[in-house]
C-alpha cells in the first residue's frame, strides 16, 4: 500500500476540486484550498498492494476534507462513500478508518467524508458537503480508478441522516445505486418529539442536537428548515434503494425508518429495514455479529454490474 498525504504532484488536482453548483451548494463558496489534512491512521492488517490513500480538500472550510482509498490497477472500481456520526456537532472521518479499510480490502474505491458541523453552519450545509464531495470524486473518477456510475453512500447515526438526505435529494443522483444507514436519524422531527421531558438522556441530547442542526431554531419557528431536514418529505420515484439497520431499543428507533419506508413504498422505491435485539447504536451496532456482513452483502448486490 502507498499511503501519503497530498504531495506536490497532487496539488494541481486538489486545486481544481470544485464544490458542486446548484441550489443545495453554499452560495459564494470560494475555490477550495489545496492544503492537505492528515491521513487517518490505519491498522497493520494488509491491504492490496495497489492501494493508495490520500487526503484531499473539496472545499475551502477546514472541515471540507475527504480521504480517498483507491486501487491503481485493474478496471474501474465501484465506490463506497462513508459519512461519520457524532450528533452533527462532532466526530471525524478517522473514526471510520477500520470500516473504510474493510471496504478497500473488498476492492472498492472508498471515500470517507468530513463535513461542516452544526457549530460551523446550519442545515443544509451538511447535505451540501456530502453532495459536493460526491460530485468532486465523480468528476475525477479516472484519477481514482472509479466507476462514476456505481457508488453507494453509507452513514452512521447523524451521518446516516446525511446519507439518507442525499438519497432523497432531487429525483435521484446520477450513479447512486443505494444508501445504507446504521442507526440513521431519519426523522429529526420525531427525534425532537421523543426528546421532550419524558425522554431518556440520549433522547434529550438528540433533541438538542436537532435544534442545533437547524441553527438553534425549533420546528415551529423554522418550519422550512425542519422540512428540509426531514428525509421522507423529499422521497421521489428516482431515489436509490435504501437499507437501514437499527437496534430494537436504541434511542434512534426503527420506527423512524418505517416512516420513510412507507413514503418510499408509495413512490415505488425499495427500502429494507433490519433490526437487532438490544440497545447498541451506530458503530457499536455495526460490530454486532452479522451486521457488517449483512451491510456488505447488500452493498455488493447494489454495486454489481
Amino acid at each position: 500500500m502507498r499511503r501519503t498525504a497530498v504531495g506536490v504532484g497532487s496539488l494541481a488536482l486538489a486545486a481544481v476540486l470544485l464544490p458542486q453548483t446548484g441550489a443545495d451548494a453554499a452560495a459564494g463558496d470560494p475555490t477550495p484550498s489545496p492544503s492537505p489534512t492528515p491521513t487517518a491512521t490505519v491498522s497493520a492488517a494488509p491491504l492490496p498492494s495497489d492501494t493508495t490513500v490520500r487526503s484531499f480538500s473539496y472545499g475551502a472550510h477546514p472541515r471540507q476534507r475527504m480521504d480517498v482509498w483507491w486501487h491503481t490497477t485493474g478496471e474501474r472500481r465501484p465506490a463506497v462513500f462513508i459519512i461519520h456520526g457524532g450528533w452533527w456537532s462532532g466526530g471525524d472521518k478517522k473514526a471510520t478508518t477500520s470500516i473504510s479499510r474493510s471496504y478497500a480490502q473488498l476492492g472498492y474505491t472508498v471515500i470517507t467524508i468530513n463535513y461542516r458541523l452544526s457549530g460551523d453552519a446550519p442545515w443544509p450545509a451538511q447535505r451540501s458537503d456530502a453532495l459536493n464531495a460526491i460530485a468532486t470524486v465523480r468528476k475525477h473518477a479516472e484519477t481514482f480508478n472509479m466507476d462514476p456510475d456505481r457508488y453507494v453512500v453509507l452513514g452512521f447515526s447523524a451521518g446516516g441522516h446525511i446519507a439518507a438526505a442525499v438519497g432523497t435529494y432531487g429525483d435521484g443522483l446520477p450513479g447512486l445505486r443505494g444508501v445504507a444507514g446504521v442507526s440513521p436519524v431519519i426523522s429529526p422531527l420525531t427525534s425532537f418529539s421523543d426528546g421532550d421531558a419524558g425522554g431518556d438522556a440520549y433522547q434529550r441530547k438528540l433533541r438538542k442536537a436537532t435544534v442545533a442542526l437547524a441553527g438553534g431554531c425549533g420546528p415551529t419557528q423554522c418550519a422550512k428548515v425542519w422540512s428540509s431536514m426531514e428525509v421522507a418529505f423529499h422521497a421521489s420515484a428516482g431515489d436509490a434503494p435504501m437499507l437501514t439497520v437499527h437496534s430494537d431499543d436504541e434511542f434512534v428507533p426503527p420506527y423512524q425508518s418505517e416512516l420513510l419506508k412507507q413514503t418510499l413504498d408509495e413512490v415505488g422505491v425499495k427500502m429494507t429495514i433490519r433490526t437487532m435485539p438490544g440497545v447498541a447504536h451506530s458503530s457499536a451496532l455495526y460490530r454486532e455479529p452479522g451486521v457488517a456482513e449483512g451491510v456488505q452483502s447488500w452493498i455488493a448486490s447494489r454495486l454489481a454490474k
